[in-house]
């Protein structure tokens, strides 16, 4: 009986380092969405567009650096690609702040956003990790009218980034 302990207690020790390495590998431990003016993954949150899975977990739409979906790449979050699903619009004047809401924060490298496929601004944060909200003020540079903003999250030590769409009217 002795015997069989020992032996479980050796199987369990070394089995729980193992499992724990396997569980973290590849995955930032941050997480976070624009909320202000509402992403379209915020709207999922408060039920203003019927959504699937992305209502219960808005802050998890995270995907490879470089991508330009609002899904991130995540098959589970496609309809945040759906530009005709009924996105609310937000009204803006020619520059907006647009405000994160994180609920892990992460050493941060940049924080992109493009309209119409352009970048139209970038912020450096050199590695520092972000407080619980984060706000940036972006110029749109001319651009007018109905427009999708791709905000992204790009974390320092990871290969991954966070990404959220924003249905904006410029000017309107």
């Amino acid at each position: 009986m002795q015997r069989n302990r020992k032996l479980a207690f050796a199987f369990g020790a070394g089995i729980a380092p193992l499992i724990a390495l396997t569980l973290s590998t590849g995955t930032a431990s941050a997480h976070g969405y624009v909320n202000s003016p509402p992403s379209r993954q915020a709207q999922c949150a408060a039920g203003t567009v019927p959504c699937g899975a992305i209502k219960y977990e808005p802050q998890s739409v995270e995907g490879p650096k470089g991508l330009k979906s609002c899904s991130g790449g995540n098959e589970g979050f496609a309809e945040l690609d759906d530009d005709n699903k009924g996105w609310s619009v937000t009204p803006v004047g020619s520059s907006q702040d647009f405000t994160w809401k994180l609920t892990a924060r992460h050493a941060t490298s940049t924080w992109e956003y493009y309209v119409g496929g352009s970048k139209v601004a970038e912020f450096d944060d050199g590695g520092a990790k972000p407080g619980e909200t984060v706000t940036h003020n972006v110029n749109f540079g001319g651009a007018s009218g109905k427009q999708k903003v791709l905000a992204v999250w790009n974390i320092a030590d990871t290969s991954n980034a966070f990404y959220a769409c924003i249905d904006v009217n410029i000017g309107g």
